[in-house]
């Protein structure tokens, strides 16, 4: 399995970038958010996900691991493929995926191609799941008990949210309960991810 390449971008046409990488360019499926941070002839590093099929073997890259993982979660659900799941990234965030799912709200989902309602709603349906069994989980150690007592305003979404990206409660809560209690979800959830180094 390729975790990752690194090299110097040497090509991009939508949703595709080119790795050079000894010599080698490696053809990366990839979503409009990485095209966005990746520049021409810098050296990048994309995280990547192989798809093998019998008439077709595809690599995905992406230029965080949230994105890689988040792509990973969609394209396991049920009726969504690889293109679907390039395409929801493309539009969304790993961060607005999440609040999305998290407030249920499936409707800026079918904003992306290829996405109708019915499509949208099991993906939340089928992430909500996901991260209701981490959640449980979190809820079994005391720590995790108490920091939940501690928390308020946009801090109890921002945890659930960012359950759907992997992360557990109890290594998120202190950090977002240090936050502004004014600031958004999505804003505790890309500060979170900032101090966590992700």
């Amino acid at each position: 399995m390729i975790y990752s390449v690194r090299g110097t971008l040497v090509h991009t046409e939508q949703n595709l970038a080119v790795v050079e990488c000894g010599g080698v360019g490696y053809g990366c499926r990839t979503t409009l958010n990485t095209l966005k941070d990746i520049k021409m002839g810098a050296e990048v590093t994309l995280y990547t996900y192989m798809s093998v099929r019998e008439d077709a073997v595809e690599l995905f890259g992406f230029s965080t691991l949230k994105e890689l993982n988040t792509y990973k979660m969609l394209i396991n659900i049920n009726g969504v493929g690889p293109k679907v799941g390039i395409s929801i990234l493309s539009i969304l965030s790993p961060e607005q995926v999440a609040v999305s799912v998290s407030s249920g709200d499936w409707k800026t989902i079918t904003q992306a191609n290829g996405v109708g309602p019915k499509m949208a709603q099991r993906i939340v349906l089928e992430l909500k799941d996901k991260f209701k069994s981490l959640e449980m989980d979190d809820s079994l150690s005391s720590e995790g008990s108490l920091n939940a007592s501690a928390v308020s305003g946009n801090i109890p979404a921002a945890v659930q949210a960012l359950s759907v990206l992997g992360f557990s409660a109890s290594d998120v809560t202190p950090i977002l309960t240090k936050l502004d209690k004014n600031m958004t979800v999505e804003q505790m959830i890309g500060a979170t991810l900032k101090r966590l180094g992700k």
